[in-house]
């Protein structure tokens, strides 16, 4: 069935728009030291991960067949991992259709959609023209939500750092979109900021007070930056692997306020790797492998995956100096307060 769902899509060219993981030349395999789920004093949620991204059908760069597809076996591990459920997200109209249709398949998958902000060009590039793209994007939005499944606007937001694939007043407006879109269909947002502060935070000072909803993912800013987003009671910040690479980074993690806190993966990108400054504080491995050597019991080397929250749940609880099923407890319960309270 996943196969099938994504198979059937267009090949998916999320690599242009996100961190290429670096490959290095050893293969290495660690055993896994996993703990039982159980152990944990609560479910883990995954608020953001690229399940339609091509690494995930055996595709790399544009080359097919590096191995055989095995969403199936990432998904497996994540369950066996303690997850009780992934958000999906997507980047553009056909991601979102694609997630909404993944996320049909299991009870425990939902998405997100929206245009992350380096693909708001293929708004206005769009043969239907982009009055017919959006309104396509908004039946989306709509038909998910009727269903249950989507739970949040985005991928959207400002990104500085990539301007080669869309130019900021071209982002800009398609965010300013984004916000109303949310307000219509009335459902949290999955924002994106990247080397872009000070524009992101003018854009949410002008919608309508009280009316933010969602959360900033991939959170790598200053305590100073951390602290102006949640100033809004209805954003939350989101951490992964790309948020705890530095020792500043890690002290913004341990700062901020418990109940504002959402855990991710972005996989396949923002691993925990051993240069980041977090790394001290994860315990669990899962066994890895290089891709062309591939197992099915394995995860791919540098492909990050779902069931590696659990570092993320680790590195954050370490960091905090406090026990991970207490972080635990407390993030799932922020995840469904903003992404399944309604």
């Amino acid at each position: 069935m996943l196969r099938g769902v994504l198979g059937s899509a267009r090949r998916l060219e999320c690599a242009s728009i996100a961190n290429k993981p670096s490959v290095g030349r050893r293969v290495v395999v660690r055993a896994v030291t996993m703990p039982p789920a159980q152990k944990l004093a609560a479910n883990l949620i995954d608020i953001g991960a690229n399940l339609t991204d091509p690494m995930f059908l055996g595709s790399y760069h544009g080359k097919t067949g590096v191995h055989p597809p095995d969403l199936d076996r990432v998904l497996q591990r994540a369950w066996s991992a303690g997850l009780t459920r992934i958000v999906i997200t997507a980047t553009n109209l056909e991601e979102s259709r694609v997630a909404l249709a993944l996320a049909r398949t299991d009870a425990r998958l939902y998405c997100t959609a929206g245009v992350h902000p380096t693909r708001c060009g293929e708004i206005e590039a769009a043969p239907e023209g982009a009055a017919a793209y959006w309104e396509a994007l908004r039946g989306v939005l709509e038909e998910g939500k009727r269903e249950g499944k989507t739970v949040a606007v985005g991928e959207c937001g400002l990104d500085g750092d990539r301007l080669q694939f869309c130019d900021m007043v071209t982002q800009q407006r398609w965010f300013e979109a984004h916000f109303r879109l949310a307000a219509e269909v009335q459902l949290p947002m999955f924002l994106h900021l990247r080397a872009a502060a000070p524009a992101f935070l003018d854009t949410l000072a002008r919608q309508p007070a009280g009316a933010l909803r969602g959360v900033v993912h991939s959170f790598d800013g200053t305590l100073e930056e951390a602290h102006k987003v949640l100033s809004y009671p209805g954003l939350f910040i989101g951490l992964n692997g790309c948020s705890l690479k530095t020792a500043e980074n890690v002290a913004v993690a341990a700062a901020l306020p418990l109940d504002r806190i959402l855990l991710e993966t972005d996989a396949p990108w923002c691993e925990i790797r051993p240069s980041h400054a977090a790394h001290v504080h994860v315990q669990t491995r899962l066994q890895v492998r290089d891709k062309k050597k591939w197992d099915p019991d394995a995860a791919i080397k540098s492909r990050n995956e779902p069931a590696n929250l659990r570092q993320v749940l680790e590195a954050v609880a370490g960091a905090r100096g406090m026990e991970a099923g207490a972080l635990a407890a407390q993030v799932h319960a922020n995840a469904l307060a903003l992404f399944f309270s309604g």
